[in-house]
Formats: structure tokens, C-alpha cells, sequence
């Protein structure tokens, strides 16, 4: 029986173990470039137990920002600084793959420069707000992007995926869920075009399909994962056919050859679908609820569920989760008020298990928990 704790081949990149880091927002990237600090890098590199390390969300262009601090791929300093990043994880021995995600309408202007504005497919306003320095700010109507504005995006996440295998990345993932543009396209409330773009279900996967292609063409289909989020509702996103919608994005980009398909989970029922359908890997944020992924769900490996398991915030509280999770705990519980921005604390000072038997480790802390 395969375990989550077994090794897996990606696509031809060796992973220890069937066990991801989630892609987290941690906005962390302080100044004006969205440039990666040496704070980050510590903190990847403390996390490089994982069979694959999946990067916070990286804008691939100015415009694509949606929240403070985030980091970018899209400038030669923001390249340098990923560079570091991934230094430090792949002397851990750890695989890294960054994730590209253009916010479209879900972010401010008071974000960006110059003047811009959100971007989307059609000029519909989000319900809801945004934190921004100045405080929260109500998600603004965007500009509707033109048939040479999507080209734009297009080349802008290619032109991204080139600078992440400059910055030493070993593969890119695309921000194809909660809410964001590439979901937006997907969703009939948020795609009310009536061009080649929008309407029907094959024009409206058409952008996630050819920016998929342009990033499989400009870096290998091998390097090249998609996270999708059917039935997802985040950032007031209302999808009426889920399966029409992810069978059909699913059936066009077999041809592309792509590494995987990562699924974040509302219906199990549709993950088993998709899991037939997809010829390449499986990786499953599973759904739990309002807790957390936890021990418990490694069981979606071993029951042929999915290939590989994402953890999200119990991976932000546990640097050395793989041992927690095949020790069944203890785990450290995940602080909320340190997850966006601040210092080390939250950030780099979780701590990791030792051997039990040394006098040296210390006894469970109110910051842990046990196990789930």
C-alpha cells in the first residue's frame, strides 16, 4: 500500500515523500519592489522536509497585486531574491515550485502604481473588501481587460514562468482557484463576456487553457502544475456547473502533458472525476471543513484518492511536519494574528521536535497541541 511518507516521481523531478506545503500568503515581501527578504528564505528552507514546497501566491506582473507585501516575479531584483530562496531549500534538500497568481478584480488601487486599477474579464465588483496600509478598502470595479490586455496577462505569466526557472525554481504552479483571474474567466458570475472569451464553457476555460500552453511552452508542461478550486465560493465566486466547467478545463489540457493537477477540495465526489480524468499527478488540498487538513488526511494517498497531500496552516505551524505527521504529533497550533506580515514571530519561531529521548528537548508548550 503507497503511504503519504513514500517517495513519488513528479513528472521526472524525484520527491521524498507525497506530502506539500500549500501555497500560503504570508505577505512578507516589505518594500516597494515585492522583492523576497532573507527572512524568507529562512523560512522555505525550514519547511524543505517536504516532498514539495508550493510557494505564497507571486504576482507575475505590477498589476497583478492584490494584497501588501507580496512578492513578484517580474523583475530582475525579485529574481535575485527568489534565488535565495530557493538556494536555501534545494541545500535542505527540498523541491520548490513557486505559484503565479494574478489577483484580477480582488485587490485596490491604493496597491498599485502609476494610477492602475484591478483588472478582470468583465467590469463586475467583488462583494466584499481588502486590507490595504491605509486600512480596509472596499474591492473597487475593474477595468475589463481588452482582447490586447489578455494577450498581455498571457505573455506576462510566461515571461513570470522564464524568470522562475532563472531564479532556480523547480517548477511553477498556476493560481487557477479561489476567486482570483484565472478562476474568474472560469466562473459565470465574474465572465459576463460575449466574445471568444466568455459565455459558453469552452470559451470561458479558453484563458486558463492558453495561459497553461504559454507557460508549458516557455518552460517545459513538466515543470507546469495547475490548483483549481471547483464549487468554490471564495471571493465571491459562484460557479453553476462545476463539472461541466472542470471536466472540459481538464479534457482540453491533457494534451499539454502538464506535472499535476491540484485540486482544492469541495466535492469529493468531483475530486474522484477529476482524479480519473487527469493523467498526470494528483495533489489534493482535501476538504475538512473548518479545520484544518490534518493527520487524518493522509489517508487520501493511501486510499488512492490523490497522489500527493497539501498542508496548509498546520505546514505554517510545523517547519518539520512530515516527522510530526509520521510521529502522529505533537503539533504546534497555528498563531492567526501572525499570519500577515510582521517579524520573525509567526514566522520563523515555530518550533521543531527532537529526539525524545534527549535531555535537551524540551516539554509541550501552550503553543502545541496534540495530535489530530
Amino acid at each position: 500500500m503507497t503511504t503519504a511518507f513514500d517517495s513519488v516521481d513528479l513528472a521526472g523531478l524525484p520527491l521524498a515523500n507525497r506530502i506539500a506545503m500549500a501555497p500560503m500568503t504570508r505577505s512578507r515581501a516589505y518594500g516597494a519592489g515585492g522583492v523576497p527578504s532573507p527572512q524568507m528564505a529562512e523560512y522555505y528552507a525550514q519547511r524543505a522536509g517536504a516532498g514539495l514546497i508550493i510557494t505564497e501566491a507571486t504576482q507575475p506582473s505590477v498589476v497583478g497585486q492584490g494584497y501588501p507585501d507580496t512578492p513578484g516575479l517580474h523583475s530582475a531584483e525579485q529574481v535575485r531574491g527568489w534565488r535565495a530562496v530557493t538556494d536555501a531549500v534545494h541545500a535542505e534538500g527540498g523541491r520548490i515550485f513557486v505559484q503565479l497568481m494574478h489577483s484580477g478584480r480582488i485587490g485596490h488601487p491604493v496597491l498599485l502604481p502609476d494610477g492602475l486599477r484591478p483588472v478582470a474579464p468583465s467590469p463586475v465588483k467583488a462583494d466584499g473588501a481588502v486590507y490595504t496600509k491605509e486600512g480596509m478598502k472596499d474591492f473597487v470595479t475593474p477595468k475589463e481587460l481588452t482582447e490586447d490586455d489578455i494577450a498581455t496577462t498571457i505573455a506576462d505569466f510566461a515571461a513570470a514562468a522564464r524568470n522562475a526557472i532563472d531564479a532556480g525554481f523547480d517548477g511553477v504552479e498556476l493560481h487557477g482557484a479561489n476567486g482570483y483571474l484565472i478562476q474568474q474567466f472560469l466562473a459565470e458570475n465574474t465572465n459576463l463576456r460575449t466574445d471568444a472569451w466568455g459565455g459558453s464553457v469552452a470559451n470561458r476555460i479558453r484563458f486558463a487553457v492558453e495561459v497553461t500552453r504559454a507557460v508549458a511552452d516557455a518552460i517545459g508542461a513538466h515543470r507546469v502544475g495547475l490548483r483549481v478550486s471547483p464549487g468554490g465560493t471564495y471571493n465571491d465566486i459562484d460557479e453553476v456547473d462545476p463539472e461541466a466547467t472542470y471536466t472540459a478545463l481538464v479534457d482540453a489540457l491533457q494534451p499539454v502533458g502538464l506535472a499535476y493537477l491540484h485540486v482544492v477540495e469541495y466535492d469529493r465526489d468531483l475530486t474522484l472525476r477529476l482524479r480519473k480524468q487527469f493523467a498526470g499527478a494528483l495533489i489534493l488540498n482535501p476538504h475538512t471543513g473548518s479545520r484544518p487538513t490534518g493527520h487524518a488526511e493522509l489517508d487520501v494517498v493511501a486510499d488512492g484518492v490523490a497522489d500527493i497531500v497539501s498542508f496548509g496552516a498546520l505546514y505554517l505551524a510545523n517547519p518539520d511536519l512530515p516527522a510530526r505527521l509520521a510521529a502522529g504529533g505533537p503539533f504546534n497550533e497555528p498563531d492567526p494574528t501572525t499570519y500577515y506580515g510582521g517579524d520573525h514571530r509567526g514566522y520563523t519561531d515555530y518550533p521543531t521536535l527532537c529526539p525524545p529521548a534527549s535531555p535537551a528537548c524540551p516539554e509541550l508548550g501552550a503553543g502545541q497541541a496534540g495530535a489530530d
